[in-house]
């Protein structure tokens, strides 16, 4: 059973996300929280195995929160999942630097949410290359400060490890990356893994930031 905490300061939206997700035979809602701060109180009594957090919230918002679950080793099979008004949200690039496993806009139709919890408990990242190139090109086209921490750069990967990390950027999964560099998807999966070691990264969508940051893929294209 996959259990989901949810984190948004309205209501209503929580309301319709719990009919959603309890109406799924195989996931639930362990809890609600209106606010950042009750969302790491409660991620942290409750271990769900996701959190879905909207990133605009009183008292502490989304980024925090998620900065600081995944940043808690009791949780470190929680993965969250951050919630947007639209699909390309100023902020949501923090939240994936933050540690957040993907993002989904608001409109998204309930079997589309169901999925996505899915992919996200699963250990996966839920990213749309083409929502994350736009994401992260609006992002370097508008330089701003910010107070989160520079991941790792990819200075000591191997060069088939520096071409797996640039292919998990464009979106390709394990099997894809495997039949692109004749590989077998184990060690396809190796490579991933070995990468995401080394850099520090908490899972495949801090590797799609990193090969960005790093210019592996020009988002621009």
């Amino acid at each position: 059973m996959i259990r989901v905490l949810l984190a948004d300061d309205q209501p209503l939206v929580r309301a319709g996300f719990r009919v959603f997700i309890d109406a799924a035979p195989d996931m639930e809602v362990a809890g609600e929280a209106a606010d950042g701060a009750e969302a790491i109180r409660l991620a942290t009594e409750l271990v769900p195995d996701v959190v879905l957090m909207d990133i605009r919230m009183p008292e502490l918002d989304g980024i925090a929160a998620t900065r600081a679950i995944t940043a808690d080793p009791r949780l470190a099979d929680t993965r969250v999942l951050v919630l947007t008004t639209f699909e390309v949200d100023e902020y949501v690039f923090e939240a994936l630097r933050a540690g957040a496993s993907g993002f989904l806009g608001k409109g998204i139709e309930p079997e589309e949410l169901v999925s996505a919890l899915r992919v996200v408990a699963h250990g996966d990242a839920l990213l749309s290359p083409l929502a994350t190139r736009q994401l992260i090109a609006d992002y370097i086209a508008r330089p701003r400060q910010t107070s989160t921490p520079a991941l790792g750069t990819l200075d000591g990967l191997t060069n088939r490890e520096t071409e797996v990390v640039r292919l998990v950027a464009e979106g390709l999964t394990n099997d894809e990356i495997a039949e692109r560099l004749f590989l077998s998807p184990a060690t396809a999966k190796t490579h991933v893994n070995r990468a995401m070691t080394k850099l520090g990264a908490r899972d495949r969508a801090q590797l799609v930031v990193m090969a960005y940051q790093a210019r592996l893929i020009d988002p621009t294209s």
